[in-house]
């Protein structure tokens, strides 16, 4: 399988609109753009493929990127830069499946598929499908694996993507701090390709409101606040999942310049043949 990080980037996207930080200008310098976060699997084998999360810039991703409308789509959580792309599929797909998790979120009191339904229920070309965390579902010919993480206050998961022809391996953390439930780094380790909730260095912890949590063994936080994971904790959780090869994704544009584009943060367009 192909993949193709259309999205990298947190919320705001790197650069940011209307900010001028020296990270944010080196970016348009080097013409190198970290979007909302979307993942693009080509299952070369039966030439479908499946969108991991719906960015709002979803448009711009898929024009920039030379890969297919996807046969089918994953949601991982109810945030807008996962959830909002959705509504792009009008007048471009005849039926799209739109795989959620069916389990009931106590903050919402809904799951993440009734909240995609309910929200698009205007589109008749999206088809929206329960999907049973940690229970696999062939999609596009592909093994696909919804993992519970850790991303209060919402339910969140995590993707793992099978090809069971190959036995190619790619796992997604989602968004998550590093208090990642034991069944689901089961289901996420050796992963031929890991993409990794990486928001900001753990130095700037010390800006949070909450600070850093959920610490390594030489105090360093692997957890920025409470909902994500530092650079840190993502490459802890990577050695301890035993990935082959790591990218960190849903990158902020605090990263200070000059660590915002080394090895191994995610740039928007990277492919990977897995």
């Amino acid at each position: 399988m192909r993949v193709t990080l259309l999205g990298t980037g947190d919320t705001t996207g790197t650069p940011t609109v209307g900010c001028d930080c020296d990270t944010c200008v080196a970016a348009r310098e080097r013409g190198v753009e970290r979007s909302r976060f979307s993942v693009h699997v080509a299952n070369e084998r039966t030439g479908e493929s499946l969108l991991l999360d719906c960015s709002p810039d979803f448009r711009r991703q898929f024009l920039d990127n030379d890969v297919a409308l996807p046969d089918a789509a994953v949601v991982t959580h109810v945030h807008f830069d996962h959830l909002d792309g959705v509504g792009n599929f009008y007048r471009l797909v005849d039926n799209l499946p739109v795989y959620a998790a069916d389990e009931t979120d106590p903050e919402t009191g809904s799951s993440v598929a009734d909240t995609v339904r309910s929200k698009y229920d205007y589109l008749d070309r999206v088809t929206v499908r329960d999907a049973t965390p940690l229970e696999t579902t062939r999609i596009c010919g592909l093994d696909v694996t919804l993992v519970p993480v850790d991303h209060p206050p919402l339910v969140c998961y995590g993707v793992v993507v099978e090809d069971p022809e190959t036995g190619a391996k790619l796992s997604l953390t989602g968004d998550t701090s590093y208090d990642v439930p034991e069944a689901s780094r089961e289901r996420l380790a050796e992963p031929d390709l890991l993409l990794a909730d990486a928001i900001v260095p753990a130095s700037l912890c010390e800006y949070h409101p909450l600070g850093g949590t959920h610490h390594g063994s030489d105090g360093t936080p692997y957890t920025f606040g409470t909902k994500h994971m530092t650079r840190e904790g993502a490459l802890a959780l990577a050695s301890e999942l035993d990935a082959d090869r790591t990218r960190l994704v849903h990158v902020a544009h605090f990263y200070p310049v000059e660590e915002a584009f080394e090895e191994p943060l995610a740039v928007d367009g990277e492919t990977y043949d897995l």
